[in-house]
């Protein structure tokens, strides 16, 4: 028997309907938010990853699923959605006509990490992104968006977590006084810091090894860096989310796993997913679409872990077996035949129908109308062709009533709506 690979998941039915749930609910909220859906490749040209996420971080590095086509050009299934959005926003010149622009998508990503609860080397992501706001104000929207969320689908051991990773200007100070920091405590940390510390020190502080966390506990505040301009975003951001009543910790620490990132970055983590407590994380990365190509406009956005939600909602409310509207039970090869005509415009009237192909007893048929847990059963045979009627038989309280064959789905809709 062919299996899984390992740390890919299939969806099944009674457990689809939450995800359901939930994309209809992130849907719903975006949209009413201006965003815009943008649906782009699961494929890319490793370049873009490369250059916009970072060499030096752990996607790239260890994480990233990336070939040789025929012809020998490198490409990788996407790890995030942000690098492709943006490639797109630029590809299609979507900035001409206005460049704010607001877009989420929703789909799989992949990298090649260890399986564990919550990860999984096809993950799935919720993506929204904004064009053109310089604002910190967009940050704390995105912000409060994701509180939202949480809280329409009941959603509670969530926590914001937010921080400033500065800009060109104010970052080398900070950068300076990391790396002295550093030195300090190098025989602390693991090697994989160790070599970062020279490359990009920012890395170090986003290390999940437990002696490296605590060999960083007294490391500086990049927030005591900021420049004037930096500054001055953080305090709209803060007094913004204040305003909004949406509770944050600032956490000096964090950075988040991409090179990208600048100025405001946020993550919303619980405590009830073990080590993977991120299940929500963004932040700004203003010099992105410049760095890919396009023309120097900011953007912020952010990415919530799908799988990950999935654990922390609760699946009450979420119609996990609807009840089937109407099984059809026909006796006879001409019963059928007109039974078969019939479900499938059932269907088309919006009910939810079900039929035995085969040729089994009307004893059996009944059955599996019960597996199917039908409201109603539609009961067909020579006697009720002859007497241009059928019956329908309520599965719950025994009643039948005799329904004329000439109009059957109206008037089988009206019975239904009794």
């Amino acid at each position: 028997m062919i299996q899984l690979i390992r740390g890919f998941k299939d969806i099944l039915p009674g457990e689809v309907e939450l995800w359901q749930k939930i994309e209809k609910t992130a849907v719903a909220l975006l949209e009413d938010f201006g965003f815009k859906e943008i649906r782009i490749p699961i494929m890319e040209r490793t370049e873009l990853f490369t250059r916009s996420i970072g060499e030096d971080t752990d996607i790239v590095e260890k994480e990233m699923y990336t070939f040789p086509d025929r012809k020998g050009d490198l490409l990788t299934l996407r790890p995030e959605a942000t690098a492709s959005i943006v490639r797109s926003y630029i590809q299609h010149k979507l900035y001409a006509k206005d460049p704010v622009r607001k877009f989420y998508t929703i789909g799989p990503m992949f990298r090649r990490e260890r399986p564990q609860k919550g990860r999984y080397r096809q993950f799935h992501q919720i993506n929204a992104e904004i064009f053109g706001v310089d604002s910190a104000l967009a940050d704390a929207q995105l912000i409060f968006i994701l509180a939202t969320l949480f809280s329409r689908l009941s959603v509670t051991d969530v926590e914001s977590h937010i921080n400033s990773l500065g800009c060109p200007v104010c970052r080398p100070n900070f950068k300076k006084s990391l790396n002295e920091f550093l030195s300090t405590v190098k025989d602390r940390l693991c090697s994989d810091c160790n070599r970062r510390q020279t490359r990009n020190p920012l890395r170090v502080l986003d290390c999940k090894v437990p002696a490296c966390k605590e060999a960083l506990e007294e490391v500086p505040s990049i927030l005591d860096s900021l420049c004037p301009e930096c500054h001055r975003q953080f305090e709209i951001l803060k007094n913004a989310l204040e305003r909004l009543n949406v509770p944050y910790v600032v956490d000096k620490r964090l950075v988040r796993g991409l090179d990208y990132y600048s100025r405001a970055t946020f993550e919303v983590k619980t405590g009830l997913l073990g080590a993977q407590d991120a299940v929500a994380g963004g932040g700004r990365y203003d010099g992105l679409v410049k760095t890919l190509g396009g023309p120097d406009l900011p953007a912020t956005g952010f990415a919530i872990g799908f799988d990950r939600l999935v654990e922390l909602t609760p699946d009450s409310g979420v119609d996990n077996a609807r009840q089937l509207d109407i099984f059809v039970a026909a006796l006879g090869e001409k019963s059928r035949a007109l039974a078969f005509e019939w479900s499938c415009a059932f269907g088309l009237a919006g009910i939810q129908v079900e039929m035995d192909m085969g040729d089994r007893s009307l004893k059996s048929q009944m059955k599996r109308a019960n597996k199917f847990a039908a409201k109603h059963t539609l009961i067909v045979g020579e006697k009720e062709l002859e007497q241009g009627s059928v019956i329908l038989r309520n599965m719950a309280t025994k009643d039948q009533v005799s329904i004329p064959i000439e109009g059957l789905v109206e008037n089988v809709k009206a019975q239904l709506t009794m």
